[in-house]
């Protein structure tokens, strides 16, 4: 293993370090309050997910912290277990089992996920970002920072929101602040500036002119002076003592309760498909294509959130919105994602002062723009081209996400795909037609190296579509696995459809464990399938 350097891309890292940590604050905040929980402990997770995952996982750009997707799971959780400390304890027995799945090797169902999901999944997501951060930018703040479902714990959902954030409710201070922000933003993609001022982040510099701009207004008594709910809320501390209080500690005496054990399950199960989602999605926005090992994040995420549950903090997953705000900022190594956790630890320590005065619009504005890089027309048009079984799974997980939830359109994406696989199946070129056969023909079906139930369909479509009194052969020597099922529809065929047809079949290089007897059949001369008779008509079938 390549050792890992700190200091090493410290020119990239620390940059987006920054921009990831403006992010993570109000995102931190806005889960928690979500999720009913104590607002100090989102800041912990988002401390932890830094320090401790960032230091741990083998992925370079992705950035772990409380994920929007488990809210609903800890609001319910909190409720029904009694306190929060019981719930503290559910997410130490939850990342425990995410270990134990790192060990067990279960991050390589990622390896099945279809990059037309993935992809769905990412254009989704930055279509809801834009969504739910267009009210924040303007000043309608009704929503939780960090919500990404479609339905909201208001009651209303992310267009009725985004209607009322333009028609019923515009705040003129934040909204001329998330314009300056926005082209402020836009101004440092200029390769004028971007390449002379290399070490600020558009999105620090946007940050400080707001705050600047707001002790204007302020100072001045304007009606554009953003204050309230309108501005980050970091719970402050007087003094250090104080600081510390704000952690909290799990109920162990909890043990036997099951409700504990079934939360902490639940916790594990979604953290980690979440998570495995995640570095899948970021490892295709990184430009140098660097693959995370999926089973060594399973064994940060747990230790990341053992060590959370027991200090209060919320549980813990890999994020996509902050990964892919790193990647869009230039991150090369871990080390972004570690310096956000630190600065996310000394900021909420030492200045909370001074991050209560940053206003959430201009947060929004940072975001706004990150989810228009994931939701770009060009990759529309890219899936487009890339054609209908393509096409069709990325634009179904896009609308099942943006209508639902991260993992309810994922699954949905799943599907999808998965039955574009299968009608891809029946519609593969080896599909047979009668019309281009003739009675009495020689037609060689040669099987592929694997073939799987996905084939099944197809196959016993083309046996089904064979012609009357025709010579088939099936050859199946460089085949290593056949599926049972499909074991099954040859011997079906063979013993009961072909005699009443008429049709001699013939078997060759089916391996003994497949228990065919080849004296049951009908054999037939047959050519060597590389090199055909001439003077037989040879229809060549390859099932793969």
């Amino acid at each position: 293993m390549q050792q890992y350097k700190f200091l090493a891309n410290l020119k990239q890292d620390l940059p987006a370090g920054i921009v990831v940590f403006l992010l993570a604050l109000p995102l931190c905040l806005g889960i928690a309050l979500a999720s009913g929980a104590p607002l100090f402990s989102g800041l912990i997770a988002g401390i932890i997910g830094g320090l401790v995952i960032g230091a741990l996982s083998g992925s370079h750009t992705s950035v772990s912290g409380p994920a929007a997707g488990l809210t609903a799971i800890v609001l319910v959780a909190i409720s029904q277990l009694g306190s929060f400390e019981t719930f503290l304890f559910a997410v130490v027995i939850g990342g425990a089992i995410q270990l134990i799945l790192g060990f067990a090797h279960a991050g390589t169902i990622a390896n099945y996920i279809p990059s037309s999901v993935i992809k769905g999944m990412l254009s989704a997501i930055g279509i809801i970002i834009i969504m739910k951060q267009i009210p924040h930018a303007l000043g309608y703040d009704k929503d939780a920072e960090g919500d990404l479902a479609f339905l909201e714990a208001s009651g209303s959902n992310t267009f009725q929101s985004l209607w009322e954030s333009i028609t019923v409710y515009i705040h003129p201070g934040a909204t001329l602040i998330g314009l300056i922000s926005i082209g402020i933003l836009l101004l440092w993609e200029k390769p004028f500036v971007k390449d002379r001022i290399k070490f600020v982040p558009g999105a620090l510099v946007a940050v400080l002119v707001s705050i600047g701009l707001n002790e204007i207004f302020r100072s001045t008594g304007s009606s554009l002076t953003i204050k309230g709910d309108h501005l980050v809320t970091i719970p402050v501390a007087e003094n250090a003592a104080s600081f510390f209080t704000q952690f909290s500690f799990p109920d162990f005496s909890q043990f036997m309760n099951t409700k504990v054990w079934m939360t902490g399950l639940t916790i594990a199960i979604v953290a980690s498909i979440e998570t495995l989602l995640c570095i899948e999605a970021v490892d295709k926005l990184d430009p140098d294509r660097r693959v995370s090992p999926p089973n060594r994040e399973l064994k940060a995420q747990g230790i990341g959130n053992i060590i959370s549950g027991l200090v209060g903090g919320l549980p813990i997953t890999s994020v996509i919105v902050r990964s892919s705000a790193n990647v869009n900022a230039g991150a090369a190594s871990k080390t972004s994602a570690i310096l956000h956790g630190s600065l996310l630890l000394l900021c909420a320590a030492l200045i909370p002062q001074l991050l209560n005065l940053i206003p959430l619009s201009v947060l929004a504005a940072i975001l706004i723009l990150t989810g228009y890089k994931l939701a770009k027309v060009s990759v529309f048009k890219a899936m487009w081209k890339n054609g209908k079984y393509q096409f069709w799974p990325f634009i179904i997980t896009v609308l099942a996400v943006v209508f639902t939830d991260l993992l309810t359109g994922v699954m949905i994406g799943l599907g999808a795909a998965v039955f574009a696989i299968l009608r891809g199946n029946m519609k593969n070129s080896y599909f047979f037609h009668k019309e281009e056969y003739h009675e009495g023909d020689l037609i060689t079906i040669k099987l592929s190296q694997e073939v799987s139930f996905l084939n099944k369909a197809a196959i016993k479509l083309t046996m089904d579509h064979l012609p009357e009194n025709s010579k088939v052969i099936f050859y199946a020597s460089d085949t290593a696995y056949i599926d049972f099922d499909v074991l099954e529809s040859i011997k079906e065929f063979t013993k009961e459809k072909a005699p009443g047809m008429g049709i001699k079949v013939t078997l060759k290089g089916f391996k003994d464990k497949y228990k065919f007897r080849e004296s049951d059949f009908v054999h037939v001369d047959h050519p060597d399938p590389q090199k055909p008779d001439n003077h037989l008509k040879l229809g060549t079938v390859t099932l793969n």
